[in-house]
Order: C-alpha cells, then structure tokens, then sequence
C-alpha cells in the first residue's frame, strides 16, 4: 500500500490532519525540550548542602553571605530563601508571606507551557481520529461513485485514513509522558520550597523570639 511512497507522500494522503498533528507534535517537541532544559538549570544545586551552608551564614551573622549564596544558587528554593532573607527586619508572618509569594512565582515559571503539554496530550488522539473518520466518509464516497462494494474498493480509503489515528497517537504519547514527568518535577520543586520556607521560619521566629526577649531584658534593667 505505501511501497514507494515518501514520508511527505503518506502525510498528504492524511490531509489537512496529518498537517495539524505535525504542527501539535513540533510544538509538543519545543516544549518538552525547553523544559527540561529549564528544570535542569533549576536543578544543579542539592536542597540539604544548600541550607546546611545557608543556615550556617546565617548563624554566624554574615547576611551578605547568605545573600550572595541565594544569588549564586540556581534553583527556586534560594529565590524563596532570598526572599526570606531581604525581609528578616519584618515580623515572621510578614517574612513567611514574602517567602510565600515568591514560592508561588516560582511555580508559576515551572509551571510555564505545560498546560500545552497537556492540551496536546488530550486532544491529539481526538484530531486524530477526526481524520479518520474524514477518510472513512471519502471510502464510501468512493463506494457510491462506482455504484457497488468490495473489499477492495474501500481497503486503500481505510487504510490511509488509519494513518492519522496513528499520526494523533504518535503525537500524544509523547506529550501526555511528559507532562506527567514535568508534574512530578514541580510537586518536587514545591517540596523543597516549602521546607525551605519551613526551615527559615523556625530561624527568624527564634531570633525574633530571642531579641524580644532580650529587649524586655534591657528594658527590665532600665526601669530598676
């Protein structure tokens, strides 16, 4: 059925379909690949040796240095942690807010195209089988045009008409393993945020909790 015949040649028998599955499938592969490079620029710096060092600057007082660490580290939890850190004269509820909206921008950058992903993952087998049903229609259009059946009068209409079924596939498949893959990553991502978010907190509400005290101290002194 398809000996001879070229790619390009086996798409135009799917017609205007296979053009809109393969526009789905290059837009599906941009995605997919700009992604993953940006996950794995997120990606190159480990939570627990970033907030080991981070907790230790912290501790000894050197604010630039925990700042220049955040600045240094590219992954979202130290944009949460800088967050943190740029609002440390703040009350704790005031410095946990701004650590969480900047978790929520981070997740609003990873989460960027994904919903494409998962367009595309849902629809493609549909528009698919859009044209199947296109060819199938144009097989007993044939049929009607020699006035009589046959196995093979309607073979070579079915035949090219599975080939978008095949088409929506091949292109979904792709898409729907990566978004899955993509949702897993950010509910990872999420993770360490919020136990950064988690860990900072403790740190400024017991200096918060310590300075407090130590004012009334002071101030206890005074007043004697």
């Amino acid at each position: 059925m398809f000996e001879g015949k070229t790619l390009w040649n086996i798409m135009q028998m799917g017609g205007f379909t296979i053009l809109a599955l393969a526009f789905c499938s290059v837009l599906s592969l941009s995605v997919i690949a700009e992604r993953v490079y940006y996950f794995w620029k997120r990606s190159r710096a480990a939570r627990p040796a970033f907030m080991h060092s981070l907790m230790a600057r912290l501790g000894s007082g050197d604010i630039a240095g925990a700042q220049a660490l955040c600045e240094s580290t590219p992954a979202p939890f130290a944009d949460v942690a800088l967050a943190g850190i740029r609002s440390r004269d703040d009350s704790t509820q005031n410095i946990e807010n701004a650590m969480d909206r900047q978790i929520s921008i981070e997740v609003a950058d990873l989460e960027r195209y994904t919903a494409i992903l998962g367009t595309i993952g849902s629809t493609a087998v549909y528009i698919g089988l859009f044209g199947t049903v296109l060819g199938i229609i144009h097989a007993f259009q044939d049929i009607a045009k020699v006035g009589g059946g046959g196995i093979n009068i309607v073979i070579g209409g079915i035949a090219e008409a599975l080939i978008c079924t095949a088409a929506g596939i091949s292109v979904a498949v792709p898409a729907v393993i990566a978004y899955n893959y993509l949702e897993k990553r950010i509910e990872r991502f999420t993770t360490d945020m919020e136990l950064c978010l988690s860990q900072l907190a403790d740190f400024f509400t017991a200096r918060n909790t310590t300075h407090e005290t130590t004012a009334k101290r002071k101030k206890a002194q005074n007043d004697r």
